[in-house]
């Protein structure tokens, strides 16, 4: 009987601080956390042409990237490389959003990544879904999305 009296008034004293801890609106509660930033729109699409799944640019130009950026935080694409293979820049203010991140290029700017992978174009493709970037043996890559 002890017992039974004893759990209920650790229950009865339980739910009363629970009724005051902020969700009845009385003296001491606090505010509710502030909503969470939306993470901005990604700088990248996913398009299944007749070369299957790629990631594009918002325009549209496929993207590549190179397998000697294997750090996950930094380009090795830089001076003429860049050139020709202009990286995806992203804003100063750019936030990682889904799977793709923000790197900082050795000149300052920063760039896309996706999966930490860094991402450029291609001054070999002319039109959208051009392909003629992949290089293979030069470890250049189509960036696709999976």
């Amino acid at each position: 009987m002890l017992r039974t009296m004893t759990i209920a008034a650790i229950l009865v004293a339980s739910a009363g601080s629970a009724f005051a801890g902020g969700h009845g609106g009385g003296h001491g509660s606090e505010p509710p956390p502030p909503p969470k930033q939306e993470a901005g729109p990604a700088p990248a699409k996913a398009v299944v042409g007749k070369n299957g799944p790629i990631l594009t640019d918002l325009k549209g130009m496929t993207l590549y990237y190179t397998e000697r950026d294997n750090t996950g935080n930094k380009s090795t694409c830089d001076g003429e490389c860049a050139q020709k293979r202009p990286p995806l820049p992203a804003p100063d203010n750019a936030v990682a959003t889904g799977d793709f991140t923000v790197i900082t290029r050795s000149d300052g700017k920063k760039m896309w990544a996706y999966r930490y992978r860094p991402l450029y174009t291609s001054q070999a493709d002319t039109a959208p879904g051009d392909i003629k970037g992949n290089d293979p043996d030069q470890k250049w890559r189509v960036a696709r999305p999976y």
